[in-house]
């Protein structure tokens, strides 16, 4: 005689994942923008690009990626609302170095249980990323998978799609020598380097709710602290100029990403008594031991995007840059050569 087993006794409760979907509906709808076709709940999200005809030649662009490791801090501190913010800025930042105007967003959130207080919560973050980048979160996936995941944890990873006129797209292959390099600020360590992180907490025994002098906050929340979202600020750079090529510096720091707007022939002086670290940086370059080309392949060091511009509209991006609300200023050039990046102090 068989037993009855439920998707409950296997360790799913759908009730839990409707509760979840109501707990988050109020924040996805905050986001829709006049393009949103669909509503909540629909098997595909729809987005209209019409009022973007007028392009000569629309491009789509996407980019999608995750949070990483940062998530365990998420977990240990118990504070999910940020991490979305982390999701939304990994993607969009990447789609605007093509100058893509971001569009739409799309998540997937996988827990082993899911906790509809703890999905609303990652999903508000998402959705004032979404807000901060003018994009709509048009829909979603949250994957209740028991076994797969420990309990309290989850991954989370995004999708964003945006639009470009394909003679405005901005590829690098322009840049030349003597062109200036302009810096973004990061707002912290961002989302990337954080395996390291993690290991130099537990290697020290770091409390992440103690407060460091050096940060004027607690580790936690330096740590925590969301990645900055540059949409307003690359579209004001775009009306103020010709931005021949933008880095977002994210996994492999300067070293690794800068190369990828570059063309053949033409290397990257940087100068790094120029830029103004965050103080999280101050702790971390100490309690690491790291050498300056070490930090600088891992972290993003205070510096979060960086533009190309001919050294005649340099002035006029910065001014343009700060008048939406980043500090921007020049920290390097153009050279010749092939060596990708190049880190000097003067």
């Amino acid at each position: 005689m068989s037993t009855k087993i439920t998707y409950k006794d296997a360790g799913v409760d759908v009730h839990r994942g409707y509760e979840a979907v109501k707990q988050m509906k109020e924040h996805v709808k905050s986001t829709f923008t006049d393009g949103v076709l669909t509503d909540i709940g629909s098997f595909g999200g729809s987005y209209s690009i019409g009022k973007y005809m007028g392009m000569e030649e629309p491009v789509l662009v996407s980019g999608t990626d995750g949070v990483g490791t940062k998530l365990k801090l998420a977990f240990d501190m118990n504070r999910h609302d940020t991490i979305g913010i982390d999701c939304v800025a990994m993607c969009v930042n990447d789609i605007l170095c093509v100058g893509a105007i971001p569009l739409f967003f799309l998540d997937y959130i996988a827990t082993g249980l899911i906790t509809p207080e703890q999905i609303a919560d990652i999903v508000k973050g998402i959705a004032t990323g979404c807000k901060e980048s003018m994009c709509a979160l048009v829909g979603g996936e949250t994957a209740e998978m028991p076994g797969f995941y420990k309990d309290g944890e989850y991954d989370v990873a995004g999708f964003a799609v945006g639009i470009v006129d394909r003679a405005k797209m901005i590829d690098g292959t322009r840049i030349k020598a003597g062109d200036a390099i302009i810096g973004l600020p990061s707002s912290g360590v961002h989302s990337n380097g954080y395996s390291l992180v993690r290991k130099i907490i537990d290697t020290y025994g770091l409390d992440l709710d103690a407060y460091c002098e050096t940060l004027g906050e607690t580790y936690g929340e330096a740590f925590l602290k969301p990645t900055k979202l540059y949409v307003k600020a690359a579209m004001a750079a775009k009306e103020a100029g010709d931005i021949k090529g933008i880095a977002h510096i994210t996994g492999g720091g300067f070293i690794e990403n800068v190369p990828r707007m570059l063309p053949e022939g033409v290397s990257a002086k940087l100068n790094i008594n120029t830029i103004v670290e965050p103080k999280v940086y101050s702790v971390l370059r100490e309690l690491s031991g790291l050498e300056v080309n070490e930090l600088y392949n891992t972290f993003n060091m205070g510096i979060g995007m960086m533009m190309v511009v001919s050294q005649e509209e340099k002035e006029q991006v910065v001014a343009a840059l700060k008048e939406a609300g980043e500090e921007a200023y020049v920290i390097g050039e153009i050279v010749e050569g092939n060596e990708g990046v190049i880190l000097c102090e003067n």
